[in-house]
């Protein structure tokens, strides 16, 4: 049965003085996603969706080239958690904010979007693209770690929690549903690197992951 692909964007070049959804991939991200390409679980992906942040683009055109495809759609409400209200932070300072983001899901914390409100936002996008979506192949959604693991804990009927969040590998890991039933067919998140060398290609169960992550 087709199935959709939620896929992070790997690493970005952080820069404090841009928009944070104006930061480009770096290097290695651009190399990740250029590998990915070569793993067997894209290889029936038919259509592409992208978050409008530059970093979600420049993955899915990387994957659209990459599969012989004539481009990706952008779509607003994919985009990470708001977080203009503070702009960029040191490390600490956000590791500490995005955990009151999934402690306080209600709680718009020192501006911040409030996590239960970017849920809603990306439930409602992704399922506006899968139920709109023409033909039997498989979706890719190129997105961001902290609304893709509020779509995970919906998709699995979990709570709001950051223990669910992507693990610590500067982004650059994806989940699977089934396209008909909504239904996860893993449980967890896989790394864009294990599964292009072709590792863990089929979908069994893999563990959470708890660490904490960077995320941009």
């Amino acid at each position: 049965m087709p199935s959709v692909f939620f896929i992070t964007h790997p690493d970005v070049v952080i820069k404090p003085s841009v928009p944070i959804p104006d930061w480009p991939l770096n290097e290695r991200g651009r190399a990740r996603m250029h590998a990915m390409v070569a793993a067997p679980w894209v290889k029936e992906v038919r259509s592409i969706f992208a978050s409008s942040e530059r970093k979600a683009r420049e993955g899915a055109q990387i994957l659209a080239d990459g599969l012989g495809l004539s481009g990706y759609t952008v779509v607003g409400d994919l985009c990470e958690n708001d977080r203009s209200a503070t702009g960029y932070l040191p490390k600490r300072e956000f590791e500490a904010m995005v955990d009151a983001f999934f402690a306080q899901p209600k709680t718009s914390v020192r501006g911040w979007e409030p996590a239960a409100d970017a849920q809603a936002r990306i439930v409602c996008a992704v399922e506006r693209i899968v139920s709109q979506s023409f033909g039997n192949g498989d979706i890719a959604i190129v997105g961001h770690g902290g609304t893709g693991t509020l779509l995970f804990c919906r998709l699995a009927g979990r709570p709001i929690d950051r223990r669910y969040d992507q693990p610590a590998t500067n982004g650059g890991n994806w989940f699977a549903f089934d396209r008909a039933s909504r239904r996860l067919l893993h449980d967890g998140w896989r790394s864009i690197d294990a599964t292009a060398q072709g590792c863990d290609s089929d979908r069994n169960s893999v563990s959470l992951s708890s660490s904490s992550r960077e995320r941009g």
